[in-house]
Formats: structure tokens, C-alpha cells, sequence
């Protein structure tokens, strides 16, 4: 298992931002995709966004245009800008990479709290 370190998050108002932060520990490997899940109490974990080692974004209809994912492919960090956040958006978040050591693997963050109130 890689690895991956997670920051950001934390409790704010609806119509504020945060940004995550996901860097893969061990830089020498390669890394494809990175996204973030995210899992709200009593539902089902659904697909944030994810980008590819090409730069191309796929989000999830209710956070596109309000969240910008983004990747450094030099040193294997991923980013998650959420503007105006709504409290439907509360939720654990955790990142995710798609990841080659000898053989290609799918490894998690700890998972990041993003609380959203009224």
C-alpha cells in the first residue's frame, strides 16, 4: 500500500471554500489518476472528481463548476479547489491514485472532514 497523505478541510459556511490537498508519499512512483470520493452519513460513497496523468477532469454533475481539481504531475500532488460550498456537501473526503510500484494499485487517504452549515 502507497501512501497518501491528505490536508485541508475543516468547517465553514455555505457560500465559503476549502481546498484539499493529496500528495502520493513515495515521489518515485508513477502515479496515473488522482480524485477524491467523498461519504456522508447514511449514504452511499460517491466519485468527487478525478484527473488523469493528461490532465483530463471528470466531476460529479453536482460539484461541476463550483470544485476545480488539479495535479502536479512532478512531484505527484492533487488539489481539490471547492468554492461555494453548500452543506449538501459535508461529507468525509478521501483521496484516491492509481498507482505503479511493480504493478499498477489503487491507494486511499486517511480521509479529510468537510463540514458545510447553513
Amino acid at each position: 500500500q502507497v501512501q497518501l497523505v491528505e490536508s485541508g478541510g475543516g468547517s465553514v459556511q455555505a457560500g465559503n471554500s476549502l481546498k484539499l490537498s493529496c500528495t502520493v508519499a513515495e515521489s518515485d512512483f508513477t502515479v496515473n489518476t488522482m480524485g477524491w470520493y467523498r461519504q456522508a452519513p447514511g449514504k452511499e460513497r460517491e466519485m468527487v472528481a478525478l484527473i488523469s496523468d493528461g490532465r483530463a477532469t471528470n466531476y460529479a454533475d453536482s460539484v461541476r463548476g463550483r470544485f476545480t481539481i488539479s495535479k502536479d504531475n512532478d512531484d505527484n500532488t492533487a488539489a481539490l479547489q471547492m468554492d461555494n460550498l453548500q452543506p449538501d456537501d459535508t461529507a468525509l473526503y478521501q483521496c484516491m491514485g492509481t498507482i505503479f510500484t511493480d504493478h499498477w494499485m489503487t491507494s486511499w487517504g486517511q480521509g479529510t472532514q468537510v463540514t458545510v452549515t447553513e
